[in-house]
């Protein structure tokens, strides 16, 4: 893996946990608008609409980037619009680049011919 590559994940998993956060929040004062005369939808809707739009995007550089097949890029934009799935999306992420490091380290060592 190049490092623009483990950038670009890297990136996306440094945005996946705070849109979860943020969704989550959301769905809190959704509830907290209509049950109490606490209104902060205008302002969390905000930061969540930034945050899931600066997932997309870094879901479309990585996609491009690691060549992902349409099954994987799929499955992290689904990831972007449930309301834990920004956490299920680190995880994986964290997974595939630890992944990625072992693979490289067997290569230069020339454990593997990968």
């Amino acid at each position: 893996m190049d490092i623009k590559t483990a950038t670009a994940l890297r990136r996306l998993r440094l945005v996946s946990g705070p849109e979860a956060i943020s969704f989550l929040l959301l769905l809190v004062c959704s509830v907290l608008k209509r049950t109490t005369d606490f209104n902060a939808v205008p302002v969390m809707g905000m930061v969540h609409g930034v945050l899931f739009v600066l997932y997309v995007i870094f879901w479309a550089d990585a996609w491009n980037r690691a060549k992902w097949p349409l099954k994987t890029a799929a499955l992290y934009f689904v990831l972007s619009v449930l309301p834990t799935g920004g956490f299920f999306a680190d995880r994986r992420l964290k997974r595939e680049a630890e992944d990625a490091v072992i693979a490289s380290r067997a290569r230069q060592e020339g454990v593997v011919n990968a």
